[in-house]
């Protein structure tokens, strides 16, 4: 995305957010009319669409991997803060929430963003190449996060079946927190070339570092063209979120009538929240810029564990209830197969459609047997 296209969508994009927000502080208390309920659902896609656009405004200021990482941070902590309100409002599956939102978000980032990044990219240019070292360092930190806390709980002696003990969950909090933290320093300080996208022969053997200063960020947008976007995102991203929350009622109420697990309420949520970073990592990806879309598929992933857990494990200090984040047998055999298909996928370096197909058939996997279980 040029410069010069984000002039020139940049009018309607201002306007979006702040309607949508709008509409969800007016319609927050009664918004149970169909007529209303459609006009959350348009607004909603509106503001996701809004998202997007703001966010690449920001990387084309900011660059890579700055870019992608603003998206997965401010994603994450907004979806945090949903969690934990539900949460509080208690009611059925209460204390899984956490564990199937987080879980549910890794199978649609290792699995949906990255398989259609591929399978986008891979299509339109034949073959895709990025950085096999850094892609790999960002998905060992994911695999270990993931074992940590949504493993690791199922095989403990605490007592409490797929639950830590406190003093368990204080160390699984604290070591999620500096991984991520260790992560996002090396991912922006001097190992940054690792996350940049590539320059690659026709064989997809990568050649060197994509020369950015001669690509998009020609003429970046201005410094206060971008402070705007960022103040515009958040607006957008609370948008998205509380709109999301209002629609959950209706989403549960059709799950119930369709007799489907609770589970799948986190699932389609989840679905809803990811959709900003997902349509950028589809718009990279047919830029031949894989590499910005696996960032943010494994950024999001890794930020949605390494900020819920902490901010959870906090949370339990004061909210009533249990807190199971071990996952089910049938989960745990979805994330050892999308662990390995990851592994063979990112070792090459390069990708073909085939590698894409494989990832979104795992994701169709999982969202079958949560319907289906």
């Amino acid at each position: 995305m040029s410069a010069s296209t984000v002039r020139g969508r940049f009018n309607w994009t201002v306007v979006v957010p702040p309607l949508a927000l709008l509409l969800l502080v007016a319609t927050w208390t009664n918004h149970e009319h169909w007529a209303v309920l459609v006009a959350i659902a348009i607004a909603l896609v509106a503001a996701v669409v809004s998202s997007v656009h703001h966010a690449e405004v920001v990387a084309l200021r900011v660059g890579e991997p700055f870019g992608s990482l603003i998206l997965a941070v401010a994603v994450t902590v907004i979806e945090v803060g949903l969690i934990v309100m539900l949460m509080v409002s208690g009611g059925q599956g209460a204390s899984t929430y956490a564990r199937d939102t987080v879980f549910a978000a890794m199978m649609i980032t290792l699995n949906g963003i990255v398989g259609i990044s591929l399978l986008v990219g891979a299509t339109k240019h034949h073959l895709v190449s990025f950085n096999a070292s850094g892609t790999g360092a960002a998905l060992a930190t994911v695999i270990t996060l993931a074992g940590m806390t949504l493993v690791l709980p199922s095989f403990t002696e605490s007592g409490h079946t797929r639950e830590f003990s406190t003093a368990q969950l204080a160390f699984a909090a604290v070591v999620s927190l500096v991984l991520y933290v260790v992560f996002v320093l090396t991912q922006t300080g001097r190992h940054r070339d690792f996350f940049v996208p590539v320059s690659s022969d026709e064989y997809g053997r990568v050649t060197g570092l994509l020369d950015l200063d001669r690509d998009d960020r020609a003429d970046p947008p201005t410094v206060r063209e971008t402070w705007t976007s960022v103040g515009l995102l958040l607006v957008a991203l609370v948008s998205v979120i509380g709109l999301a929350k209002m629609l959950s009622p209706t989403i549960e109420d059709g799950v119930a009538s369709l007799g489907l697990p609770y589970t799948v309420v986190g699932v389609m949520i989840a679905l809803v929240v990811l959709a900003p970073e997902t349509i950028s990592a589809v718009r990279n990806a047919a830029r031949d810029r894989v590499q910005n879309s696996l960032n943010l598929g494994y950024g999001s992933a890794m930020a949605s564990i390494g900020l819920t857990i902490p901010t959870i494990a906090v949370a339990m200090i004061w909210l009533d209830g249990n807190l199971e984040l071990g996952l089910l047998p049938m989960q745990m055999v979805l994330l050892a197969l999308t662990v390995v298909v990851s592994v063979l996928t990112v070792g090459q370096g390069r990708a073909k459609p085939l590698q894409g197909v494989v990832h979104l058939t795992l994701l169709a996997a999982f969202i079958f047997v949560s319907m289906v279980p």
